[in-house]
């Protein structure tokens, strides 16, 4: 069967690539909006930290 057109071998698919397991716990890598709660994340640009579905942002220092 041939792979999908653009699909990098051995890359992480779905939403497990924003968080990280060690033994028994769970971590989130990227910021979680405030606002939205948990499963939504603050997209990360050069300056700020925003949110799609709500609006939210957080600037960088």
């Amino acid at each position: 069967m041939a792979a999908k057109k653009g699909a990098k071998k051995g890359a992480v698919i779905g939403a497990s690539r924003f968080y990280e397991v060690t033994g028994d716990s769970i971590k989130s890598k990227k910021s979680v909006c405030p606002r939205c709660g948990n499963g939504v994340f603050l997209a990360s640009h050069v300056d700020r930290q925003s949110c799609g579905k709500c609006g939210y942002t957080e600037f960088k220092k």
